[in-house]
């Protein structure tokens, strides 16, 4: 399981540092330097993007947020919809740890992955196209949020582990997205705490708090 993943790296970057392994002997064994220091290169590049941080939640009060992914803040706004009131989107780069985390403790309410294109954001199709993770959680005073992950110019499938009607915990690991763009749909009664460039990391960043309805 997801969660239970105590290895300085994510599983999924056993394939590519094979295929980095395997490249660099062959190349040895073929005398070519150059193509050994790429495969080296690709082999550190690998370790370093599948990274799989130890992280432990700060004590934040009851009914806080923390953010699911790290990256950048890149948009705040009012949204019009009978069930949510704002969109935070989140920017997550090649560099930037890939784990996605838990915001809350609650139950997942609905889970649902759609195969897709990786195309750049600069097509217009990109948001209707891309391979993307959308799942709906609640917690015990029934606030719910909706979080939508989707890949932009990744070499990596989105991974998610997740099952309809589990207890989640906040913090827990839950899925791994390389280069994307994760959005948390936010209801009415929810103060935040973040602005618009703002860096955060999984579990440790806090977005805000739900209010009393």
């Amino acid at each position: 399981m997801m969660h239970n993943n105590l290895l300085p790296i994510m599983k999924e970057a056993f394939k590519p540092l094979a295929i980095a392994v395997i490249g660099f002997v062959l190349a040895s064994l073929l005398g070519c330097e150059i193509l050994e220091f790429l495969f080296f290169v690709f082999f550190v590049m690998t370790l370093y993007m599948y990274r799989n941080p130890e992280r432990l939640s700060p004590s934040f009060q009851d009914a806080s947020i923390v953010s699911p992914v790290d990256g950048i803040v890149s948009s705040i706004e009012e949204i019009e919809d009978p069930e949510y009131g704002y969109l935070l989107e989140i920017e997550s780069g090649y560099l930037d740890v890939g784990v996605l985390r838990f915001p809350f403790s609650g139950t997942v309410v609905d889970f649902q992955i759609k195969r897709g294109t990786r195309l750049s954001s600069r097509f217009s199709l990109s948001s209707k196209l891309n391979e993307r993770g959308i799942l709906t959680l609640q917690d015990k005073a029934n606030n719910s949020l909706k979080i939508e992950h989707m890949l932009k110019q990744s070499f990596a499938d989105l991974c998610v582990d997740l099952e309809r009607s589990r207890d989640i915990t906040q913090g827990r690991r839950y899925g791994f997205m390389l280069y994307g763009v994760t959005k948390v749909y936010l209801p009415q009664n929810f103060r935040m705490g973040l602005k618009v460039g703002d860096e955060v990391k999984a579990s440790d960043s806090l977005i805000g708090y739900f209010t009393q309805k």
